[in-house]
């Protein structure tokens, strides 16, 4: 997806849906009072970050190859590095390096915007900023970020590439609650507000356990202060995401990152993209195209992603559905807040485990049954029914039965 800078007002009109009702019990949590900015914050925190030349991280990335290349955006390239961050005591650490493109001043105010965010941050789903370079020479500026490297790439590299495994539906509830975590933290944790505005599948990268962290802070603003509801700006982000009455007004509040996670939440449940041009025209968008399988009608279970049909709880993906609607409500002030969405889906994702748990329960179960049965069936001589093979394995919980292909291991029969 390409950002944009400008967008046309879109005379769409969106369906309201009423909050959920376990949304609206929960009460949002509300941001400290403080005459403090951003840029005061920083400045109390820079010492935490590490000032690397531009000689050392072109040491660490092998001079920028390209086979170290492990990601591109509309500001630079990300490249995979290897560098020692403990003044050469410790053993090299491997780290992402975000090389900025020489595009001006445009640039520069991303570089800086993700220095200072991520410099006064702290929070498990949030990448973490190791350090910069900033030098200016004879060849232009050179602008660089350091972060903890993420294994596991992007969300949208696991949802949309068929070349990685399927992502499991359990994962994607814990991505997902893990990303509405850090958004509820940008937006009442810190003592300015915070606004992201570029939520999306690609900005969440997965560590080595999976867990979400959200990256890349070089659209990030402050939120508005004292009675102020909303900052004015100038419509950035990505096509597809961006709320329409930022699109329409430039008004910018915490309620735009809101329907910006409502959109992800439905391209986790359908594994879509939110503009697929190559499909018919009423299944391009994939906002409009869900319209037409409501969370409440037998038809939607037509939208899951193909690929985890059957081993999905369908009625905490309902669930899921009817929260990214109410995401989506076109009046912002009738949104969830991000604390409120963090609640739901913590609902949602103790909801599914009690489905699963009961699904293996009964399958389990039913496997029981038909061991009960062919053994039955053997002891009274009915049919053509194989004797069971006994072996010492049977006294340790394990039924060997000819002629069924069934084994059955640490049951209790």
């Amino acid at each position: 997806m390409k950002c944009f800078y400008m967008f046309k007002k879109d005379n769409t009109k969106t369906k309201q849906e009423k909050p959920l009702e376990i949304i609206s019990k929960v009460k949002p949590r509300r941001v400290i009072s403080s005459p403090r900015s951003v840029i005061e914050m920083y400045k109390e925190k820079e010492h935490n970050l590490r000032v690397f030349s531009f000689e050392e991280l072109r040491y660490a990335t092998r001079n920028f190859n390209r086979l170290l290349k492990i990601g591109e955006g509309g500001f630079g390239s990300v490249y995979k590095g290897c560098i020692r961050l403990d003044d050469g005591v410790a053993d090299p650490s491997v780290v992402a390096v975000k090389a900025l493109k020489k595009n001006g001043l445009q640039g520069h105010k991303q570089w800086l915007a993700e220095v200072q965010f991520l410099g006064i941050v702290e929070h498990p789903n949030l990448v973490k900023l190791l350090g910069y370079c900033s030098e200016d020479g004879e060849r232009g500026i050179r602008r660089l970020l350091v972060y903890e490297y993420m294994p596991n790439k992007s969300l949208e590299d696991h949802i949309f590439s068929r070349a990685l495994p399927t992502l499991p539906w359990k994962r994607r509830l814990h991505i997902m609650l893990g990303a509405a975590q850090g958004l509820a933290y940008l937006h009442n944790e810190l003592d300015v507000q915070v606004i992201y505005r570029d939520f999306k599948s690609s900005n969440v990268l997965l560590d080595v356990e999976f867990m979400p962290k959200l990256s890349d802070f070089g659209l990030a603003r402050e939120g508005p202060t004292g009675d102020k509801s909303h900052v004015s700006t100038e419509p950035v982000g990505t096509y597809g995401y961006a709320a329409p009455e930022y699109i329409q007004t430039g008004r910018l509040a915490t309620h735009c990152d809101v329907w910006s996670f409502g959109v992800v939440l439905y391209e986790i449940l359908t594994g879509r993209r939110v503009l697929e041009r190559h499909r018919s025209r009423n299944e391009q968008k994939l906002l409009d195209w869900v319209k037409q399988f409501p969370s409440d009608s037998k038809r939607f279970g037509m939208i899951i992603d193909p690929r985890i049909r059957n081993h999905y709880s369908i009625s905490a993906a309902r669930k899921m559905a009817k929260l990214a609607d109410s995401c989506m409500i076109k009046n912002p002030k009738d949104r969830p807040t991000m604390d409120e969405v963090v609640e739901s889906l913590k609902q949602i994702v103790e909801e599914s485990e009690e489905t699963n748990l009961i699904r293996i329960f009964l399958s389990t179960t039913t496997v029981q049954m038909k061991i009960k049965e062919i053994m039955s069936k053997n002891s009274m001589g009915i049919g053509n029914w194989p004797r069971p093979v006994y072996s010492p394995l049977f006294h340790s919980g394990m039924v060997s039965c000819l002629g069924e292909n069934l084994l059955v291991k640490n049951s209790v029969i």
